[in-house]
């Protein structure tokens, strides 16, 4: 019992910075944009939150200043792509290899340092619940407000939505940023709480895990729930396994989270109606405004 109850923990603390993470990009792909730089603002959120919680001796301004660092790089995105009119594919891709090079830079005196660590309460922190939360308020104004009708309205067609008067580059940096928040509190989940110390790219692609749940979850915030327990109990299996001695290669199983993701895709790809049905209309299109 007490070690499935162990079992259980580890799936929910290493599920939840995939969700967080998750659900800030599905609210930035509703809106019509695409931020392939989800990794590099996780990362620049754990090295921030774990600077300020080592400085301070505080989780909680460690945890604030992880959203800033996220809220900081998305708004550098929003400018290139959406002020700039860069291409967005680009812009992400530019932005992950920011922050995995500007966070080695900054982190590079706190590499060993002992961290400081969320407090928990039954083994759960704080973050848990609130990563439920934040799915059901996603869940909740993307389909039951008017802000959720304007901000897919955007997404699926952003000169219907112009021509109606609302502000579609308004609406998507408020989207954009609010994606580099989750992103951002994320990396810091993942400095303090999952394992709370500065190891140089700590986030070992789960930017990318987080992109792909989006897709796998067909844009919907109660799927990508499902989907990032199910991605974070595949990347707990491998530690089980080891931990029985069956032989199986170390690296086949520290691979085995990113070939699921793979599979997953090909999988969902191959359903043409599913994602046709759900795909924003307007993703990774550049909108200019008219003068």
């Amino acid at each position: 019992m007490d070690q499935s109850l162990a079992v259980m923990l580890t799936i929910i603390t290493a599920a939840t910075p995939l969700l967080l993470a998750a659900m800030g990009e599905l609210v930035v792909e509703r809106s019509g944009v695409l931020n392939l730089g989800v990794e590099g603002m996780m990362v620049m959120g754990a090295v921030a939150g774990f600077a300020v919680a080592f400085l301070t001796g505080s989780t909680l301004l460690g945890v604030g200043a992880a959203i800033i660092a996220g809220i900081a790089m998305s708004a550098l995105f929003g400018f290139l792509t959406l002020t700039l009119v860069a291409n967005q594919v680009a812009a992400g891709l530019a932005l992950t290899l920011l922050g995995l090079g500007l966070s080695g830079l900054i982190g590079e005196s706190f590499v060993g340092q002992p961290g400081v660590k969320m407090p928990t309460l039954f083994g759960i922190d704080a973050l848990v619940p609130f990563s439920f939360i934040l799915t059901a308020g996603v869940a909740y104004v993307l389909f039951k407000t008017k802000t959720g009708l304007v901000i897919r309205a955007v997404g699926n067609s952003h000169n219907s939505a112009h021509a109606l008067g609302y502000r579609v580059i308004a609406l998507r940096y408020l989207s954009v940023m609010f994606g580099g928040a989750c992103a951002g509190l994320a990396g810091g989940y993942l400095s303090l709480a999952y394992t709370p110390q500065w190891i140089e790219n700590m986030t070992a692609g789960r930017g990318w895990i987080a992109l792909a749940l989006v897709v796998f979850a067909s844009w919907r915030p109660l799927r990508t729930l499902v989907g990032a327990y199910l991605f974070g109990a595949v990347s707990i299996l491998g530690f089980v396994v080891q931990s029985k001695g069956w032989g199986i290669p170390s690296q086949f199983l520290s691979a085995l989270p990113y070939l699921v993701t793979v599979i997953a895709l090909v999988i969902i790809s191959g359903n043409k109606r599913l994602t046709q049905a759900n795909t924003p209309a307007c993703l990774a299109q550049s909108f200019v405004p008219d003068r």
